[in-house]
């Protein structure tokens, strides 16, 4: 007789006894390869390494873990090809900045719509080359309808390269915000399959359901872990977006003031 049983009468060791087995017949083989079997009881043990959670989840839970997988790759790939963009634009428009500020502030239009810089200009070069081909078209008309079309061609264009640059911040927005409830799904599933697994064994306990708990609760950590990247990275990004949509907002400006200091030279000229 154990140590855990002396001093208890015939019909405690006996209920004990079943209570074990009752206990160890509710988990199947592969739970109970860590059992340490001592009179009949038994203790069981997890591997919480990836490959051992992994072997202990059900098929819902696998499931689960797969769908938060395949949302963090698709969040890292988003968050680098959005980085790259988003430095090559930076490049490029920095680049244009360079080489055309002179001849912009000198309000020599002509010269700076035929520069030649590469095949893209960045976001910048974009912007201000949609307001030089305004300038150009409309330069048979009075001032007012000059100014009205050079701001037009301004601001719808940099919209067109804000939208641009939120291409794929969606994505990334609706992985952050939804992969914590992807892994509370799984928790929620794995609970009630705890709880059906101890009906059906028909004992209670806290051990009869502890390895579905934790399996439940490894599917929120899964979520949490896709979700706290998903989140500071779309915050970075936006942030990013925001700062160079007023970047655009301010040399649009800084771009009609030039344009009416040159209509102004020349109506003086003509005048």
């Amino acid at each position: 007789m154990t140590d855990s049983w002396k001093g208890k009468r015939p019909g405690q060791v006996r209920a004990s006894y079943l209570d074990s087995r009752v206990l160890e017949s509710s988990f199947p083989q592969w739970l109970r390869h860590g059992a340490n079997a001592r009179g009949g009881a038994f203790r069981i043990t997890m591997n919480f390494t990836l490959m051992g959670l992994w072997g202990h989840m059900g098929p819902f839970a696998r499931f689960i873990v797969i769908a938060m997988g395949v949302m963090s790759v698709v969040s890292l790939l988003i968050l680098v090809e959005r980085a790259l963009v988003f430095r090559a634009a930076r490049r490029n428009s920095r680049k244009y900045a360079s080489e055309l500020a002179t001849l912009l502030a000198n309000g020599d239009f002509d010269t700076a719509a035929h520069v030649k810089l590469g095949p893209d200009v960045g976001y910048l070069g974009r912007t201000i080359r949609a307001g030089l081909t305004a300038y150009r078209t409309a330069s048979d008309d009075d001032r007012n309808e000059i100014m009205e079309s050079v701001a037009r061609n301004l601001e719808r264009q940099a919209q067109r390269e804000v939208q641009s640059m939120k291409r794929g911040l969606g994505q990334l927005a609706t992985v952050a915000s939804t992969a914590p409830f992807v892994g509370l799904l799984g928790t929620t599933m794995g609970i009630v399959t705890a709880f059906q697994q101890m009906g059906e064994a028909g004992a209670g306990g806290i051990g009869n359901i502890s390895t579905g708990i934790s399996e439940a609760l490894v599917t929120t950590a899964f979520g949490l872990l896709v979700a706290i990247p998903a989140v500071m990275g779309y915050n970075s990004l936006q942030g990013w977006v925001d700062a160079r949509a007023v970047d655009l907002a301010e040399a649009s400006n800084e771009f009609l003031d030039v344009v009416a200091r040159v209509l102004k030279r020349s109506r003086a000229v003509t005048g």
